[in-house]
């Protein structure tokens, strides 16, 4: 050290991190095209159920069968299993047996929206209305005078499933909630944020035509209702058995003058979805089982059949040990988990809530999330220095871009991930993902690098 000079031994020990582009100039037109594939898959994925129906069209094509747990199958063998519909598991068989562990990347596929109310529709001075109960965690405000789409399923009382979507083809009519007009907003205007629109405020005008029948009560709820009836055979009654979700209506788009991000509903997380989601089928034969996770629920605590509180993921990884003759405690206590997850990108017009040294930015690489949670890490994983070390070591290896970050001051608020439930199966987990944008908006933003970079993470660590 003595002949280090003093810009060569700061090097050595300090630690920053660059630009990707600045690093390597090659990445930006990777990104962009691994990008193209990755708005296409977001467009077309505004629910769980779309989202869970894609990934399992593109793995069907990429050889996928599904998991049969009578069967038995060899290294390189690629099956999936399917939760009603809403969640899904993809997996390519390893040649190690899977009492060494599996390889989990484990994302979720649901996000913030407004739900229908069971019992939704009504008529208020001869304009139609749906009531919402808003899903997540959602500023209401950003929701009101926007254009919507409306997807999901009715099940008929017959049992026929009905699927739904409005607001998404260039001829298809939008939705919207009204706001108050700056006008006549004093008294809103002197409401806290959170209650600038109420949750009982968020009513979805529908439409304002009366039913031509002067016997009618209601006539415009009932032009809705004929509509409902004549294109998809289902009635008032049959809007109780609904999962129906209004979402922004519209495409990802490219943002800026250099096309180098990408604004869009959804990319939490479904950035994640996608990027593990292209490791996970170009797996051949990794050492280790893959397990990539596409889960439901996380938005609102992973509760549900179809979330990781549930113990789904579990019976899988149990099938695939019974199936090999091995202990499945064994299994879980060596597996290793990735929760592919967003973090909040650092936000150079709102910098009070960050913590600029312990913030991840954009076009910087893949975050690594040591510990989420609030407070006094309440609610977290926090993974041990160990397994921290071993992923980001994997990517020193690969030479690819990362960094670390927090989600905010310490006292500025937090918030959770898939991976305390995972962890708590005596899984090694630790998250990792995407920096964004206006997180939870209607319109939240990435940058292709940091999307390309989190592929090449996942793409590491499956093939480790």
């Amino acid at each position: 050290m003595e002949n280090l000079k003093g810009k060569e031994l700061q090097k050595m020990l300090t630690y920053s991190v660059e630009h990707i582009a600045k690093k390597d100039e090659s990445m930006v037109e990777k990104s962009f095209e691994f990008c193209e594939g990755y708005m296409d898959f977001l467009t077309a994925s505004k629910t769980e159920r779309l989202a869970a129906a894609n990934i399992l069209e593109i793995a069907k094509a990429n050889g996928y069968t599904e998991f049969d747990p009578a069967k038995t199958y060899k290294a390189g063998d690629k099956v999936y299993v399917n939760n009603r519909d809403r969640a899904v598991i993809l997996s390519t068989l390893g040649q190690k047996t899977v009492d060494n562990g599996v390889s989990i990347v484990a994302s979720h596929i649901d996000c913030p929206r407004l739900d229908l109310k069971p019992n939704p529709l009504y008529e208020s001075n001869e304009i139609a209305y749906f009531k919402t109960h808003y899903y997540g965690g959602v500023k209401r405000y950003q929701w009101a005078a926007t254009p919507l789409a409306l997807h999901g399923v009715v099940i008929k009382t017959n049992g026929e499933k009905v699927d739904i979507h409005i607001g998404e083809e260039p001829t298809d009519p939008v939705f919207c909630l009204s706001d108050l007009l700056p006008h006549l907003a004093k008294d809103q205007a002197e409401r806290k944020m959170r209650d600038v629109i109420r949750g009982e405020e968020m009513n979805i005008i529908l439409g304002s035509l009366p039913y031509q029948d002067e016997e009618i009560k209601d006539a415009v709820k009932m032009t809705a209702l004929v509509y409902l009836y004549e294109k998809y055979g289902i009635t008032e009654r049959e809007l109780l058995n609904a999962e129906l979700q209004l979402v922004p209506a519209g495409a990802a788009k490219d943002v800026g003058f250099d096309r180098s991000l990408i604004g869009s509903y959804g990319h939490d997380d479904r950035v994640c979805a996608y990027t593990s989601l292209m490791a996970e089928v170009e797996a051949e034969t990794p050492d280790y089982t893959t397990v990539t996770v596409f889960a439901d629920k996380e938005e609102v605590g992973s509760d549900g059949v179809a979330g990781l509180h549930s113990d789904w993921m579990e019976h899988f990884i149990t099938y695939l040990a019974q199936m090999q003759g091995v202990n499945h405690l064994t299994t879980l206590g060596n597996s290793k988990c990735l929760s592919a997850d967003v973090n909040a990108a650092y936000d150079p017009t709102f910098p009070d809530v960050m913590d600029p040294r312990n913030s991840c930015y954009l076009n910087k690489g893949v975050v690594i999330t040591k510990y989420t949670g609030a407070g006094g890490k309440s609610g977290t994983n926090d993974s041990t220095a160990e397994f921290f070390a071993e992923i980001t070591n994997m990517l020193d290896a690969k030479g690819l871009s990362w960094q670390t970050g927090e989600l905010g001051k310490v006292d500025q608020g937090g918030g959770g991930t898939v991976a305390k439930f995972v962890s708590q199966k005596n899984i090694d987990t630790v998250d990792i993902g995407v920096p964004v944008l206006s997180m939870h908006a209607p319109f939240e933003l990435v940058t292709k690098l940091d999307v390309y970079s989190t592929y090449q993470a996942f793409v590491a660590f499956i093939n480790r």
